[in-house]
């Protein structure tokens, strides 16, 4: 019972569209993984106390990874009026 409250949550929340392996550990560490991002980006959303979902996150980020600007002015685009009380360190 308690594996299919979640497999369920993992088809909800984590997108997952195909396994990469076959053996056991390659589906593990696939599930980890997509598991750590998830609450690496719900902790990025709550500490930017961001209004936007986390699919809208991930989104932004897939396409602003790599760009050399604090990650809260990617946000400020998406969610005007929006306050950001951690600041830009160097």
């Amino acid at each position: 019972m308690a594996s299919g409250i979640v497999f369920k949550w993992i088809k909800q929340h984590l997108r997952i569209k195909a396994f990469y392996g076959t053996s056991e550990n390659a589906v593990k560490t696939q599930i980890w993984i997509a598991v750590s991002v998830y609450v690496l980006v719900a902790i990025v959303r709550k500490r930017l106390g961001l209004n936007v979902s986390l699919y809208q996150i991930l989104q932004i980020l897939s396409v602003t990874l790599f760009e050399k600007t604090p990650i809260y002015r990617h946000f400020r685009r998406a969610t005007p009026g929006t306050t950001y009380p951690i600041q830009a360190t160097n």
